[in-house]
């Protein structure tokens, strides 16, 4: 059985105990914004900050298939070349998605040209429903984090939380440094 068909059958069984269980107390279930797919049971790590957006670790072919089928228009992939193990573009096209590269391979990467590039990226997609990814989503959410502080002037917090939501961990306090210093 594929991930994508155990995602599908996990949803199924997921729906009738969603019917007993707080929402205060559980994430949102998007498995209808997600084309009956519980894109939940696929990735790990994953991330849902908001209804389209959806942070994850690294793809492979079934991956790619379940994002398209789930109704995904955008991939932005955040790793560089090197640690790829397929031809992801190829992959994503052939799924009939749009495909964004931006390499960060560390924290040497996460300057202001980057995060302008990758604020670009996601202006030119506004109001699609996109996939991002990294090994672990860590990056995404430093991009996320330093997008929110030094490009829409968000207080630290506010940026810290963002970032978190995208799956911020081991470089918060490089991130958390780096918002102190104006833009």
């Amino acid at each position: 059985m594929t991930l994508l068909e155990n995602a599908l059958n996990s949803t199924q069984a997921d729906n009738s105990a969603a019917i007993n269980q707080s929402a205060a107390n559980e994430p949102k279930d998007n498995t209808v914004a997600d084309n009956g797919i519980n894109l939940a049971a696929i990735f790990e790590p994953y991330f849902r900050p908001d209804e389209n957006t959806i942070v994850c670790g690294t793809l492979d072919d079934e991956k790619v298939a379940a994002l398209a089928a789930a109704g995904v228009e955008l991939v932005i992939n955040l790793q560089p070349d090197d640690e790829l193990s397929f031809d992801e573009r190829a992959a994503v096209e052939r799924a009939g998605m749009y495909y964004e590269q931006l390499p960060i391979s560390g924290v040497e990467d996460l300057k202001q040209l980057k995060i302008l590039a990758f604020d670009n990226i996601l202006r030119q997609h506004h109001g699609k429903k996109i996939a991002m990814h990294c090994g672990s989503g860590n990056r995404a959410g430093a991009v996320m984090a330093l997008r929110a502080g030094w490009l829409r002037g968000r207080k630290m917090d506010t940026a810290m939380e963002r970032g978190r939501s995208h799956g911020l961990t081991k470089l918060a306090e490089e991130v958390h440094n780096r918002l102190l210093v104006p833009r």
